[in-house]
């Protein structure tokens, strides 16, 4: 595993005690890495402004593509799923830095504006922010700011809680592509179609296709985010035609594939 421009995790790992209000952690990842986290102390923002990002809770599967962010509560417990190329910037954030105004308790995925983007990286720069440093605490406020009002853009799959559901949710997400009928999934992870819906439906509100549906859209976009051309992200999410891959898409996220590709190459530029 090679990592480039990676800061020492254990400088955010201090605790937020004194008068530095935010660290950072730039990293690059030239392999997919996973990493688990459950920092107690400090609230986290992670921005990949290269590749895709996926966060792991208990309860969701959260896709983070590159012009989202994705905003962790202090001692929420959660793994990190990168897909290399991928480059991050984390922001850890200490608690006392919102004053009387509490951040978000939940898990949130947001936009990030030119004005959020440019923001990150240039604390990212800088490397900590302190308080008691002028220009830094303005930092502090602006960015802040620019987190209450940023947009909530959540691309969440929920997770199943019962064991056998998990196992074929495992088996889906382990090839998300594969022709493989749903029954036969439903066997290998030793429950009955019916019990299978059934547990679908109550644990993550989705019948089980329409789950299925959602982990090949979430796979498409990451190969459409590599550069990979739709017709052949189309094959590899299993799909028989572009055409029906597409009009999946749009339904899902609101544009065209080839659309989506574009404003992502031109977000990255």
């Amino acid at each position: 595993m090679l990592a480039l421009q990676c800061q020492c995790l254990s400088k955010t790992r201090h605790a937020p005690d004194g008068s530095v209000w935010i660290r950072t952690y730039p990293v690059t990842f030239l392999h997919d890495v996973t990493q688990r986290d459950h920092d107690t102390a400090w609230h986290q923002l992670t921005f990949a402004t290269r590749g895709h990002l996926e966060v792991v809770t208990a309860t969701a599967r959260h896709l983070v593509p590159s012009d989202r962010a994705v905003w962790v509560p202090a001692g929420t417990p959660h793994t990190r799923v990168m897909r290399a190329p991928v480059s991050m910037r984390s922001l850890y954030i200490a608690p006392a830095a919102f004053g009387t105004t509490p951040p978000s308790t939940t898990l949130r995925t947001i936009a990030v504006s030119p004005l959020l983007r440019a923001l990150i990286l240039h604390i990212t720069r800088i490397g900590a922010l302190d308080r008691k440093v002028p220009a830094h605490a303005r930092l502090i406020g602006v960015l802040i700011d620019q987190l209450a009002a940023a947009e909530d853009v959540a691309l969440a799959l929920p997770s199943p809680r019962d064991p056998r559901a998990q196992r074929f949710a495992e088996l889906v997400t382990r090839d998300p592509g594969g022709d493989a009928a749903i029954a036969t999934l439903a066997r290998r992870a030793g429950a009955s179609m019916r019990t299978l819906e059934r547990c679908f439906v109550a644990e993550t509100g989705l019948a089980v296709g329409e789950w299925r549906r959602r982990v090949r859209l979430f796979h498409a976009l990451r190969l459409l985010e590599g550069g990979a051309s739709v017709t052949d992200v189309a094959l590899d999410a299993g799909y028989a035609t572009p055409s029906a891959f597409c009009q999946s898409f749009k339904k899902m996220f609101g544009t065209s594939p080839r659309r989506y590709r574009t404003s992502d190459a031109a977000m990255r530029a």
